[in-house]
Protein backbone atom coordinates (compact mmCIF):
# COMPACT_ATOMS: atom_id res chain seq x y z
CA UNK A 1 0.00 0.00 0.00
CA UNK A 2 2.82 2.40 0.90
CA UNK A 3 4.52 1.62 -2.42
CA UNK A 4 1.28 2.33 -4.28
CA UNK A 5 0.80 5.66 -2.48
CA UNK A 6 4.37 6.69 -3.24
CA UNK A 7 3.76 5.84 -6.90
CA UNK A 8 0.64 8.00 -6.95
CA UNK A 9 2.47 10.91 -5.33
CA UNK A 10 5.25 10.57 -7.92
CA UNK A 11 2.70 10.87 -10.72
CA UNK A 12 1.33 14.03 -9.14
CA UNK A 13 4.72 15.73 -9.28
CA UNK A 14 5.40 14.65 -12.88
CA UNK A 15 5.01 16.99 -15.80
CA UNK A 16 1.61 16.91 -17.50
CA UNK A 17 1.88 16.98 -21.29
CA UNK A 18 -1.28 17.73 -23.26
CA UNK A 19 -1.12 16.67 -26.92
CA UNK A 20 -3.53 18.40 -29.29
CA UNK A 21 -3.98 19.17 -32.97
CA UNK A 22 -3.31 22.90 -33.14
CA UNK A 23 -1.67 25.31 -30.72
CA UNK A 24 -4.21 25.46 -27.88
CA UNK A 25 -5.08 29.01 -28.86
CA UNK A 26 -7.78 30.56 -26.68
CA UNK A 27 -9.17 32.79 -29.43
CA UNK A 28 -11.68 30.16 -30.44
CA UNK A 29 -15.39 30.40 -29.79
CA UNK A 30 -15.53 26.77 -28.78
CA UNK A 31 -13.60 23.57 -29.37
CA UNK A 32 -10.82 21.35 -28.13
CA UNK A 33 -8.06 23.96 -28.40
CA UNK A 34 -9.90 26.42 -26.18
CA UNK A 35 -10.68 23.76 -23.58
CA UNK A 36 -7.07 22.51 -23.49
CA UNK A 37 -5.84 26.09 -23.09
CA UNK A 38 -8.16 26.65 -20.13
CA UNK A 39 -7.24 23.36 -18.46
CA UNK A 40 -3.49 23.82 -18.92
CA UNK A 41 -3.67 27.42 -17.69
CA UNK A 42 -5.54 26.40 -14.56
CA UNK A 43 -3.17 23.54 -13.85
CA UNK A 44 -0.15 25.84 -14.25
CA UNK A 45 -1.69 28.42 -11.90
CA UNK A 46 -2.22 25.59 -9.45
CA UNK A 47 1.53 24.97 -9.37
CA UNK A 48 1.71 21.95 -11.64
CA UNK A 49 4.34 21.54 -14.36
CA UNK A 50 2.31 21.66 -17.58
CA UNK A 51 3.16 21.63 -21.28
CA UNK A 52 1.06 21.60 -24.42
CA UNK A 53 2.52 19.80 -27.41
CA UNK A 54 0.73 20.96 -30.53
CA UNK A 55 0.76 19.29 -33.94
CA UNK A 56 0.29 22.04 -36.49
CA UNK A 57 0.86 22.86 -40.14
CA UNK A 58 2.31 26.24 -39.21
CA UNK A 59 4.98 26.36 -36.49
CA UNK A 60 4.90 30.13 -35.96
CA UNK A 61 4.29 31.09 -32.35
CA UNK A 62 1.34 33.35 -33.21
CA UNK A 63 -0.18 33.41 -29.75
CA UNK A 64 0.13 35.55 -26.64
CA UNK A 65 2.19 34.74 -23.54
CA UNK A 66 0.77 31.84 -21.56
CA UNK A 67 1.23 30.24 -18.16
CA UNK A 68 2.29 26.86 -19.57
CA UNK A 69 5.07 25.73 -21.91
CA UNK A 70 4.24 25.10 -25.56
CA UNK A 71 6.15 22.81 -27.95
CA UNK A 72 5.11 22.63 -31.60
CA UNK A 73 5.65 19.80 -34.07
CA UNK A 74 5.19 20.04 -37.84
CA UNK A 75 2.20 18.01 -39.01
CA UNK A 76 3.09 15.42 -41.64
CA UNK A 77 1.36 15.25 -45.01
CA UNK A 78 0.52 11.67 -44.09
CA UNK A 79 -2.12 11.95 -41.33
CA UNK A 80 -0.96 8.63 -39.83
CA UNK A 81 2.68 9.71 -39.59
CA UNK A 82 4.21 10.91 -36.31
CA UNK A 83 5.78 14.37 -36.71
CA UNK A 84 9.55 14.55 -36.88
CA UNK A 85 11.10 14.88 -33.44
CA UNK A 86 8.04 13.88 -31.45
CA UNK A 87 9.13 10.28 -30.89
CA UNK A 88 12.51 11.38 -29.56
CA UNK A 89 10.90 14.05 -27.39
CA UNK A 90 8.64 11.43 -25.82
CA UNK A 91 11.59 9.12 -25.20
CA UNK A 92 13.20 11.87 -23.13
CA UNK A 93 10.08 12.11 -20.95
CA UNK A 94 10.06 8.50 -19.79
CA UNK A 95 9.63 8.41 -16.03
CA UNK A 96 9.29 12.21 -15.95
CA UNK A 97 5.83 12.88 -17.35
CA UNK A 98 2.32 11.67 -17.98
CA UNK A 99 0.48 12.47 -21.21
CA UNK A 100 -3.07 13.61 -21.96
CA UNK A 101 -4.20 13.18 -25.60
CA UNK A 102 -7.16 15.23 -26.82
CA UNK A 103 -9.45 14.30 -29.72
CA UNK A 104 -11.03 11.21 -31.25
CA UNK A 105 -10.73 9.77 -34.77
CA UNK A 106 -7.35 11.45 -35.33
CA UNK A 107 -4.96 9.06 -37.15
CA UNK A 108 -1.69 10.38 -35.72
CA UNK A 109 -2.94 9.84 -32.18
CA UNK A 110 -3.24 6.10 -32.77
CA UNK A 111 0.44 6.04 -33.76
CA UNK A 112 1.45 8.18 -30.78
CA UNK A 113 -0.46 5.89 -28.42
CA UNK A 114 1.67 2.97 -29.65
CA UNK A 115 4.85 4.90 -28.92
CA UNK A 116 3.66 5.78 -25.42
CA UNK A 117 2.75 2.14 -24.76
CA UNK A 118 6.18 0.96 -25.91
CA UNK A 119 8.06 3.57 -23.90
CA UNK A 120 5.93 2.96 -20.83
CA UNK A 121 4.49 6.47 -20.39
CA UNK A 122 0.95 6.36 -18.95
CA UNK A 123 -1.63 8.50 -20.72
CA UNK A 124 -5.20 9.73 -20.52
CA UNK A 125 -7.25 9.92 -23.70
CA UNK A 126 -10.18 12.34 -24.08
CA UNK A 127 -12.32 11.82 -27.24
CA UNK A 128 -14.08 15.21 -26.77
CA UNK A 129 -17.52 14.05 -27.90
CA UNK A 130 -16.28 11.79 -30.69
CA UNK A 131 -18.04 8.73 -29.28
CA UNK A 132 -21.47 10.26 -28.82
CA UNK A 133 -24.03 7.83 -30.29
CA UNK A 134 -25.14 10.26 -32.98
CA UNK A 135 -21.55 11.08 -33.93
CA UNK A 136 -20.87 7.38 -34.35
CA UNK A 137 -23.59 7.11 -37.01
CA UNK A 138 -21.89 9.60 -39.31
CA UNK A 139 -19.69 7.85 -41.89
CA UNK A 140 -20.59 4.63 -40.10
CA UNK A 141 -18.89 2.18 -42.47
CA UNK A 142 -15.69 4.20 -42.70
CA UNK A 143 -15.54 4.59 -38.93
CA UNK A 144 -16.13 0.88 -38.47
CA UNK A 145 -13.10 0.05 -40.60
CA UNK A 146 -10.98 2.79 -39.05
CA UNK A 147 -11.93 1.67 -35.57
CA UNK A 148 -10.93 -1.92 -36.27
CA UNK A 149 -7.41 -1.05 -37.42
CA UNK A 150 -6.58 2.20 -35.57
CA UNK A 151 -8.96 3.71 -33.00
CA UNK A 152 -9.36 0.44 -31.10
CA UNK A 153 -5.58 0.26 -30.60
CA UNK A 154 -5.62 3.79 -29.17
CA UNK A 155 -8.31 2.81 -26.67
CA UNK A 156 -6.46 -0.37 -25.76
CA UNK A 157 -3.21 1.53 -25.22
CA UNK A 158 -4.80 4.27 -23.10
CA UNK A 159 -4.30 4.02 -19.36
CA UNK A 160 -7.55 5.90 -18.72
CA UNK A 161 -10.31 7.08 -21.06
CA UNK A 162 -11.82 10.39 -20.02
CA UNK A 163 -15.43 11.07 -21.09
CA UNK A 164 -17.05 14.47 -20.67
CA UNK A 165 -20.58 13.19 -20.14
CA UNK A 166 -22.97 10.28 -20.07
CA UNK A 167 -23.82 10.32 -23.78
CA UNK A 168 -20.16 9.89 -24.69
CA UNK A 169 -19.67 7.20 -22.06
CA UNK A 170 -22.64 5.30 -23.50
CA UNK A 171 -21.18 5.55 -26.99
CA UNK A 172 -17.77 4.41 -25.79
CA UNK A 173 -19.17 1.34 -24.04
CA UNK A 174 -21.10 0.46 -27.19
CA UNK A 175 -17.95 0.18 -29.30
CA UNK A 176 -15.40 -0.68 -26.62
CA UNK A 177 -16.39 -2.35 -23.36
CA UNK A 178 -13.98 -1.11 -20.70
CA UNK A 179 -13.64 -0.44 -16.99
CA UNK A 180 -10.92 2.19 -17.40
CA UNK A 181 -13.28 5.01 -18.41
CA UNK A 182 -14.24 7.94 -16.18
CA UNK A 183 -16.72 10.83 -16.52
CA UNK A 184 -15.27 14.20 -15.62
CA UNK A 185 -16.38 17.62 -16.94
CA UNK A 186 -14.10 20.59 -17.45
CA UNK A 187 -14.30 23.61 -15.23
CA UNK A 188 -15.43 27.00 -16.42
CA UNK A 189 -14.76 30.56 -15.32
CA UNK A 190 -16.74 33.45 -16.70
CA UNK A 191 -14.87 36.53 -17.81
CA UNK A 192 -16.32 40.00 -18.19
CA UNK A 193 -19.47 41.49 -16.75
CA UNK A 194 -22.71 40.02 -15.44
CA UNK A 195 -25.80 39.77 -17.63
CA UNK A 196 -29.02 41.37 -16.46
CA UNK A 197 -32.19 40.43 -18.38
CA UNK A 198 -33.71 43.51 -19.99
CA UNK A 199 -37.45 44.18 -19.72
CA UNK A 200 -39.30 42.78 -22.72
CA UNK A 201 -41.17 45.97 -23.66
CA UNK A 202 -40.35 47.39 -27.09
CA UNK A 203 -37.67 44.86 -27.97
CA UNK A 204 -37.28 41.61 -29.88
CA UNK A 205 -37.15 38.21 -28.21
CA UNK A 206 -33.60 37.21 -29.20
CA UNK A 207 -32.61 33.55 -29.51
CA UNK A 208 -28.87 32.97 -29.87
CA UNK A 209 -26.42 30.30 -30.91
CA UNK A 210 -22.60 30.41 -30.74
CA UNK A 211 -20.37 27.76 -32.24
CA UNK A 212 -18.99 26.03 -35.29
CA UNK A 213 -21.52 26.01 -38.13
CA UNK A 214 -21.59 22.25 -38.57
CA UNK A 215 -25.29 22.19 -39.40
CA UNK A 216 -26.09 18.54 -38.70
CA UNK A 217 -23.88 18.00 -35.66
CA UNK A 218 -24.98 21.21 -33.95
CA UNK A 219 -28.65 20.66 -34.86
CA UNK A 220 -28.88 24.00 -36.64
CA UNK A 221 -31.28 22.55 -39.20
CA UNK A 222 -33.62 21.66 -36.33
CA UNK A 223 -33.23 25.09 -34.77
CA UNK A 224 -34.04 27.05 -37.91
CA UNK A 225 -37.04 24.78 -38.71
CA UNK A 226 -38.38 25.24 -35.19
CA UNK A 227 -37.74 28.98 -35.31
CA UNK A 228 -39.56 29.28 -38.64
CA UNK A 229 -42.77 27.92 -37.07
CA UNK A 230 -42.24 29.74 -33.78
CA UNK A 231 -41.69 33.08 -35.52
CA UNK A 232 -45.01 32.81 -37.37
CA UNK A 233 -46.76 32.84 -33.99
CA UNK A 234 -44.31 35.22 -32.30
CA UNK A 235 -43.12 37.66 -34.98
CA UNK A 236 -41.34 39.80 -32.36
CA UNK A 237 -38.55 37.22 -32.29
CA UNK A 238 -35.15 36.98 -33.99
CA UNK A 239 -32.44 34.33 -34.23
CA UNK A 240 -28.76 35.27 -33.98
CA UNK A 241 -26.10 32.88 -35.27
CA UNK A 242 -22.53 33.58 -34.11
CA UNK A 243 -19.87 31.45 -35.72
CA UNK A 244 -18.33 30.31 -38.95
CA UNK A 245 -17.46 27.17 -40.84
CA UNK A 246 -17.44 25.55 -44.27
CA UNK A 247 -21.23 25.12 -44.18
CA UNK A 248 -22.03 28.75 -43.45
CA UNK A 249 -22.91 29.71 -47.02
CA UNK A 250 -25.08 26.63 -47.47
CA UNK A 251 -26.86 27.33 -44.20
CA UNK A 252 -27.46 30.96 -45.19
CA UNK A 253 -29.15 29.74 -48.37
CA UNK A 254 -31.45 27.51 -46.32
CA UNK A 255 -32.43 30.51 -44.22
CA UNK A 256 -32.99 32.55 -47.38
CA UNK A 257 -35.18 29.83 -48.89
CA UNK A 258 -37.42 30.03 -45.83
CA UNK A 259 -37.83 33.78 -46.20
CA UNK A 260 -36.12 34.43 -42.87
CA UNK A 261 -33.31 36.74 -43.96
CA UNK A 262 -34.74 39.62 -41.92
CA UNK A 263 -35.28 37.44 -38.87
CA UNK A 264 -32.02 35.44 -38.77
CA UNK A 265 -28.77 37.38 -38.37
CA UNK A 266 -25.37 35.84 -39.10
CA UNK A 267 -22.65 37.57 -37.07
CA UNK A 268 -19.72 35.47 -38.26
CA UNK A 269 -16.85 34.64 -35.91
CA UNK A 270 -16.62 36.89 -32.87
CA UNK A 271 -14.20 36.74 -29.95
CA UNK A 272 -13.50 38.34 -26.61
CA UNK A 273 -15.43 41.46 -25.64
CA UNK A 274 -17.07 41.59 -29.08
CA UNK A 275 -18.61 38.16 -28.52
CA UNK A 276 -19.55 39.00 -24.93
CA UNK A 277 -21.44 42.09 -26.07
CA UNK A 278 -23.46 39.99 -28.50
CA UNK A 279 -24.09 37.23 -25.94
CA UNK A 280 -25.45 39.63 -23.36
CA UNK A 281 -27.96 41.06 -25.83
CA UNK A 282 -29.53 37.63 -26.29
CA UNK A 283 -32.54 36.53 -24.24
CA UNK A 284 -31.97 32.77 -24.45
CA UNK A 285 -29.19 30.54 -25.72
CA UNK A 286 -30.16 27.56 -27.89
CA UNK A 287 -27.83 24.62 -28.52
CA UNK A 288 -29.83 21.70 -30.00
CA UNK A 289 -26.77 19.60 -30.82
CA UNK A 290 -26.96 15.97 -31.93
CA UNK A 291 -23.42 15.23 -30.77
CA UNK A 292 -21.18 16.87 -28.17
CA UNK A 293 -18.58 16.41 -25.51
CA UNK A 294 -19.19 19.34 -23.18
CA UNK A 295 -20.07 22.54 -25.08
CA UNK A 296 -18.13 25.47 -23.60
CA UNK A 297 -20.49 27.88 -25.36
CA UNK A 298 -23.43 26.72 -23.22
CA UNK A 299 -21.43 27.15 -20.02
CA UNK A 300 -20.34 30.59 -21.17
CA UNK A 301 -23.91 31.65 -21.92
CA UNK A 302 -25.24 30.23 -18.65
CA UNK A 303 -22.34 31.86 -16.81
CA UNK A 304 -23.61 35.21 -18.04
CA UNK A 305 -27.08 34.30 -16.83
CA UNK A 306 -28.75 33.34 -20.10
CA UNK A 307 -31.49 30.70 -19.83
CA UNK A 308 -30.54 27.81 -22.10
CA UNK A 309 -32.28 25.38 -24.42
CA UNK A 310 -30.25 22.17 -24.73
CA UNK A 311 -30.56 18.62 -26.00
CA UNK A 312 -29.63 15.48 -24.10
CA UNK A 313 -26.57 15.09 -26.36
CA UNK A 314 -24.97 18.19 -24.80
CA UNK A 315 -24.44 16.26 -21.55
CA UNK A 316 -25.94 19.22 -19.70
CA UNK A 317 -29.64 18.31 -19.81
CA UNK A 318 -29.77 16.86 -16.29
CA UNK A 319 -28.09 19.88 -14.74
CA UNK A 320 -30.27 22.35 -16.65
CA UNK A 321 -33.34 20.58 -15.29
CA UNK A 322 -31.85 20.28 -11.80
CA UNK A 323 -31.16 24.01 -11.60
CA UNK A 324 -34.31 24.98 -13.53
CA UNK A 325 -32.32 27.39 -15.68
CA UNK A 326 -33.75 26.49 -19.07
CA UNK A 327 -35.30 23.61 -20.97
CA UNK A 328 -33.85 20.26 -22.04
CA UNK A 329 -35.33 18.43 -25.03
CA UNK A 330 -34.73 15.02 -26.64
CA UNK A 331 -32.16 14.82 -29.42
CA UNK A 332 -33.22 15.43 -33.03
CA UNK A 333 -36.72 16.62 -32.10
CA UNK A 334 -37.75 19.74 -34.00
CA UNK A 335 -41.23 19.84 -32.49
CA UNK A 336 -39.84 19.71 -28.93
CA UNK A 337 -37.52 22.62 -29.74
CA UNK A 338 -40.45 24.69 -31.03
CA UNK A 339 -42.49 23.94 -27.90
CA UNK A 340 -39.50 24.86 -25.74
CA UNK A 341 -39.15 28.19 -27.56
CA UNK A 342 -42.83 28.92 -26.93
CA UNK A 343 -42.43 28.02 -23.26
CA UNK A 344 -39.38 30.22 -22.79
CA UNK A 345 -41.03 33.07 -24.66
CA UNK A 346 -44.02 32.90 -22.30
CA UNK A 347 -41.73 33.01 -19.26
CA UNK A 348 -39.90 35.96 -20.81
CA UNK A 349 -43.20 37.80 -21.26
CA UNK A 350 -44.11 37.04 -17.65
CA UNK A 351 -40.85 38.53 -16.38
CA UNK A 352 -39.51 35.25 -14.96
CA UNK A 353 -36.09 35.41 -16.56
CA UNK A 354 -34.33 37.25 -13.70
CA UNK A 355 -34.73 34.29 -11.32
CA UNK A 356 -33.82 31.84 -14.10
CA UNK A 357 -30.76 33.92 -14.90
CA UNK A 358 -29.52 33.66 -11.32
CA UNK A 359 -30.03 29.89 -11.36
CA UNK A 360 -28.06 29.59 -14.61
CA UNK A 361 -25.10 31.41 -13.05
CA UNK A 362 -25.38 29.28 -9.93
CA UNK A 363 -25.23 26.09 -12.01
CA UNK A 364 -21.94 27.13 -13.61
CA UNK A 365 -20.42 28.44 -10.38
CA UNK A 366 -21.33 25.28 -8.45
CA UNK A 367 -20.98 22.40 -10.90
CA UNK A 368 -18.04 23.69 -12.93
CA UNK A 369 -15.93 25.31 -10.24
CA UNK A 370 -12.30 24.99 -11.30
CA UNK A 371 -11.02 24.33 -7.79
CA UNK A 372 -13.22 21.25 -7.48
CA UNK A 373 -12.58 20.11 -11.05
CA UNK A 374 -8.78 20.44 -10.74
CA UNK A 375 -8.78 18.21 -7.69
CA UNK A 376 -10.65 15.57 -9.67
CA UNK A 377 -8.11 15.82 -12.50
CA UNK A 378 -5.31 15.42 -9.97
CA UNK A 379 -7.02 12.28 -8.71
CA UNK A 380 -7.28 11.01 -12.29
CA UNK A 381 -3.60 11.62 -13.05
CA UNK A 382 -2.36 10.09 -9.79
CA UNK A 383 -4.37 6.94 -10.56
CA UNK A 384 -2.35 6.25 -13.74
Amino acid sequence: MLEQNLGQQANYFMEIIHIVIGKAKPDRMTGVNKVVYQLATRQAKNGQSVSVWGIAKDLSENYEDRKFKTKLFKASVNPFSVPSGLNAALQEKKGKAIVHIHGGWIPVFAAISGILKTIGIPFVFTPHGAYNMVAMKRSKLLKKLYFKYFEKKLLQNATKIHCLGSSEMKGLQTIFKTEKSVILPYGFEKEGFDFEPDPFEDRKFTIGFVGNLDVYTKGLDLLVDAFEKFNKEQPDSVLWIVGDGPEKEKFEKVVESKGLCKKVKFWGSRFGIDKENILTQMDIFAHPSRSEGLPASILEAAGYGLPVLVTEATNLAELVLQYDCGIAVPDSNREAIEIALQNLYLQWKQGKFKAMSERAKMMVQTEFNWNTILQRFENLYTSL
